[in-house]
């Protein structure tokens, strides 16, 4: 994966870890990510031993600061419905990927990158993360699937308070939104370090700076342990459930049972239940 320039891609095993590294704009979406990003989905689509991706931003500070505004300020409106076009595709094929995807927001997930963040089956955030929709402030409404996820996630009055003000919310408040599946903070049994001496503006800063590091260790191995727990079920059985509930969420009911019915009857063709469910039984016969 060495050439890509904004895409790390590290497989561990069944699990695969890809960061948007771009620092520097804090992790923002310009066109290149955008395609590199669209072309390591499809890497991980294709391969056949990872079961579960977990997607994070480089560095403590940022998952992804969304859209790249030094490239939408002077752009016309067909260049922008194409920039939309593709972001909105390559979101739309890490939704639909077969495989379990973790968002392991570390920092800010604005705009773009909250929009991200919605495509992953889960989110895990650590407690420093920021959320939101701030297109409004900057002349556009969200254009990767805001104003369309968020309501799904969180309600349609919630979501027009969140897009209408552009407002970020912390860590908590989306957990109690249902944006987040969870937050992780660190805890005195995290070894932090000393308390800074008083005035001590560089002891200060070091010090911060180490715990935003045991908090985005902390939220990784979180989020490899969440990952470990999914990929040793039957991955055929994880994946037609991700696809009846993404499938269902717009279906009326009996549609949405009726497709469930078709799904589970149809992984009883699957080697893996086979084997599992022989497994358990004898398991619970010792």
């Amino acid at each position: 994966m060495s050439n890509m320039k904004y895409i790390q891609l590290e497989p561990q095993g069944e699990i695969a870890l890809l960061r948007i590294n771009r620092p520097e704009a804090l992790n923002a979406m310009n066109i290149d990510v955008i395609s590199e990003l669209s072309r390591t989905v499809d890497i991980l689509g294709a391969d056949e031993s990872i079961k579960v991706v977990i997607i994070t931003g480089s560095g403590e500070k940022s998952f992804c600061a969304g859209a790249d505004i030094s490239y939408m300020v002077n752009i016309d409106p067909i260049t922008a419905e194409k920039y939309a076009s593709s972001a909105q595709s390559v979101l739309n094929k890490i939704e639909r990927l077969e495989k379990t995807v973790i968002a392991a927001v570390n920092g800010y997930a604005l705009g773009g990158g909250c929009e991200l963040a919605m495509v992953c089956d889960i989110r895990i955030a650590s407690s420093n993360a920021k959320l939101g929709q701030p297109e409004v402030t900057i002349g556009i409404p969200p254009g990767w699937g805001g104003t369309q996820r968020l309501m799904r996630l969180v309600g349609p009055a919630k979501a027009k308070e969140l897009v209408f003000t552009g407002k970020m919310i912390s860590a908590d408040e989306a957990y109690h939104l249902g944006l987040v599946n969870s937050v992780i903070s660190l805890t005195s049994d995290d070894n932090l370090p000393p308390e800074a001496p008083k005035g001590n503006v560089e002891k200060e800063k070091e010090r911060n700076s180490q715990i935003a590091k045991l908090l985005n260790n902390k939220l990784m191995n979180e989020s490899v342990s969440l990952a470990k727990q999914i990929a040793k079920n039957s991955f055929n059985a994880v994946k037609v459930s991700k696809m009846l509930i993404n499938r269902g969420m717009d279906a009326d009911l009996n549609t949405g049972l009726r497709l469930e019915i078709y799904g589970w009857s149809l992984c009883f063709a699957h080697e893996d239940r086979q084997k599992m469910m022989t497994e358990f039984l004898n398991k619970s016969e010792k």
